[in-house]
């Protein structure tokens, strides 16, 4: 009998009751036998190291009812809402998904269409402004929330592919900061990671329990010295270190030895804080401009229903259950990100060795 996927993207950073919420409700939706997630690894689109590593995080999710975790290529994971839509995407088409499911603020997928069909010239016009590119959005769209942004971005990618969009509403407050102001049991993922950071009970939101991986202000004193220490020449060969922002960066990185106040002056018009972390994420982990095409599925999990879809793709997909199999290009990367990732002292744990782990066959029953 001919199986149906459904294609989830997320980050789980950390998995909560609104994520379990959109895992269910993509089941409904779609009827689906197999739920796909596509998941951020240890870095994510904000900017940020990952609350926790990778492959606790696919466990958990594999527990709330996905069959089949794939990793978004890290090269995507750490981009534009724009890209990361894209490397997403093109990831579930790999995968031969049939469906897709997204949560939206507006829960308007007729709407969102209409703005994804749209030309995109007036948008980059903006841009050129100096505008970030919410602000854009924002000026062409009137009020847009994160997920609807990321939603348009999918939809733009969907076009042309026989995958089926769906929506959901959001529910619940997700712009909440702390616990104390969220009125139901489903908050944001922000207020969870300040909760975990202020060592606070999270069990009413979320299942999982953890110890938070430490943000990116860990890693500032290697930022400043890198910054500080090469020249220009050499910091505008990595990716996103463009339209000047090294410079900018070098400036505000003389200036602050803190990380608050340096990252504090950098935002501005043009640069959000994603953006400037982003920026020195791909500095930290030595990326050039480099292509990274999405040719191949990265397994972080799966149980017996993902171990059959998997089976059922294996003759048409490139599939990485082991590191050994992934493309020498993103072996690299993933390597450097290992490390990256386990830098900071106080990280007590095995991220490194885990990178060199096998995909995780689990049970959700």
């Amino acid at each position: 009998m001919k199986m149906k996927a459904c294609g989830i993207i997320t980050e789980y950073n950390p998995l909560h009751n609104g994520h379990i919420h959109h895992i269910k409700e993509a089941r409904r939706i779609s009827n689906c036998d197999v739920l796909i997630a596509v998941m951020s690894g240890n870095f994510v689109q904000r900017g940020e190291p990952a609350i926790c590593d990778k492959w606790t995080r696919a466990k958990e999710a594999i527990a709330q009812g996905c069959d089949l975790i794939i990793e978004l290529p890290l090269p995507y994971a750490i981009q534009s809402a724009q890209q990361f839509a894209y490397g997403a995407v093109e990831t579930l088409k790999l995968a031969q998904v049939e469906d897709l499911v997204f949560g939206s603020e507006t829960n308007d997928l007729g709407v969102l269409q209409k703005i994804a069909a749209l030309d995109s010239d007036g948008f980059r016009d903006l841009m050129k402004e100096g505008l970030s590119p919410v602000k854009a959005y924002e000026m062409i769209f009137g009020r847009f929330y994160a997920n609807d942004i990321l939603g348009i971005h999918y939809l733009k990618a969907l076009q042309g592919s026989a995958i089926t969009p769906h929506t959901i509403k959001r529910i619940g407050n997700y712009h909440d900061n702390t616990l104390t102001a969220a009125q139901k049991q489903i908050v944001s993922a922000t207020a969870l990671r300040t909760a975990l950071a202020n060592k606070e009970d999270i069990s009413a939101f979320s299942p999982m329990q953890i110890t938070p991986h430490p943000s990116l202000e860990a890693y500032y004193p290697l930022i400043r010295y890198l910054l500080l220490s090469m020249p220009a020449s050499s910091l505008n060969t990595y990716a996103l270190m463009d339209e000047g922002i090294e410079a900018w960066l070098c400036k505000q990185a003389k200036e602050h030895a803190k990380w608050d106040t340096f990252l504090s002056a950098c935002i501005c018009k043009r640069y959000t804080a994603s953006r400037i972390k982003r920026t020195l994420l791909h500095l930290l982990l030595q990326m050039q401009r480099d292509s990274y095409p999405i040719d191949h599925l990265r397994v972080l999990a799966f149980n017996a229903k993902g171990k059959a879809w998997l089976k059922q793709l294996k003759d048409k997909t490139a599939i990485a259950v082991k590191f050994a199999q992934l493309p020498v290009a993103y072996r690299r990367l993933y390597e450097k990100s290992a490390y990256l990732y386990a830098y900071p002292e106080v990280v007590a744990n095995d991220s490194v060795k885990k990178e060199w782990q096998s995909a995780q066959f689990l049970t959700n029953e």
